[in-house]
């Protein structure tokens, strides 16, 4: 007996030796800083000279408008970009896991390439495509669908729908492979019972691809409202948060709050305890809808 315990006591203590410096890791550089992050969100001041100010940062977020109005952004980038995003990814997926289908491994990587691709140099080659004198004014002349080129930068609406379709186009293809795992994982019988049964195309998608997708779809959904309330890289270099601010995400406020404004990391770890309090909301709200058990 003694014999045991002594060498459970030596396989735990070879654990933990295992664990201790992941653990350790994971605490200096993730714990600490979310911990820290909110002591600051108490403090106010320019720069480090840092004084405890209570509940006066959390107070101005209610008569901030530059902090509304980027609220506002993310929201409308939300609700026009995720549902988007999905649907497509999920209706690309179902094609895709048709085994009858030729070159599927092609088009697979084809639709996954762009989220493999680096932020700057996709958003860089999105804002040479809408510029005054890009290729999507020239196509778009070209078929008479337009009589001048559109300001795509330059207008509010038109900004945001480009950062919509830039995020669209990168995040789409990754979105699809975790929807094509999940359908490799369907019995293919339950299909081939559906059809013996008369049910079309789109019943078997509604009635069976997405019900037994749900859990997949609710995590994506998850990721992904995650992601778009955090966006920066394509506000900060397709649009820099312009025009008038009309792109301007939380995540901009913060950097510009932080690095370009006189520095008030009091604010801006407020600011970003919001984006954490959003986002746990949201996938509480989602995880409550999603899944009833």
């Amino acid at each position: 007996m003694l014999k045991v315990l002594k060498l459970k006591r030596k396989q735990n203590i070879i654990g933990w030796g295992f664990i201790l410096p992941a653990t350790i890791l994971i605490f200096i550089f993730y714990f600490y800083p979310i911990i820290r992050a909110l002591l600051i969100s108490f403090q106010s001041g320019v720069g480090i000279n840092l004084s405890y100010a209570g509940l006066i940062n959390y107070r101005r977020l209610f008569v901030d408008s530059l902090f509304k109005g980027s609220l506002s952004n993310v929201f409308i980038f939300l609700i026009l970009q995720v549902p988007l995003m999905l649907f497509l990814a999920l209706i690309i997926a179902s094609l895709l896991n048709d085994h009858k289908l030729k070159f599927r491994g092609f088009f697979r990587i084809a639709i996954f390439l762009p989220c493999a691709t680096s932020l700057v140099a996709y958003a860089l080659i999105f804002r040479s495509i809408f510029a005054l004198d890009g290729f999507a004014n020239i196509l778009l002349m070209n078929l008479n669908l337009i009589s001048s080129p559109i300001n795509w930068i330059g207008q509010p609406w038109t900004a945001r729908i480009l950062i919509v379709l830039a995020l669209t186009w990168r995040w789409t293809g990754y979105n699809m492979i975790f929807y094509l795992a999940g359908l490799q994982n369907i019995n293919p019988t339950i299909y081939e019972a559906a059809k013996i049964d008369g049910a079309n195309a789109w019943t078997r998608f509604t009635k069976i691809t997405i019900p037994l997708l749900k859990p997949i779809i609710l995590l994506t959904t998850i990721m992904s409202t995650n992601g778009t309330l955090q966006i920066f890289d394509e506000t900060q270099i397709l649009t820099n948060g312009g025009p008038a601010n009309a792109t301007l995400s939380l995540s901009q406020y913060i950097y510009r709050l932080s690095f370009e404004y006189s520095p008030r990391f009091g604010y801006a770890a407020a600011i970003s305890y919001v984006i954490f309090l959003l986002v746990a909301i949201l996938a509480f709200i989602q995880m409550k809808v999603g899944d009833r058990r």
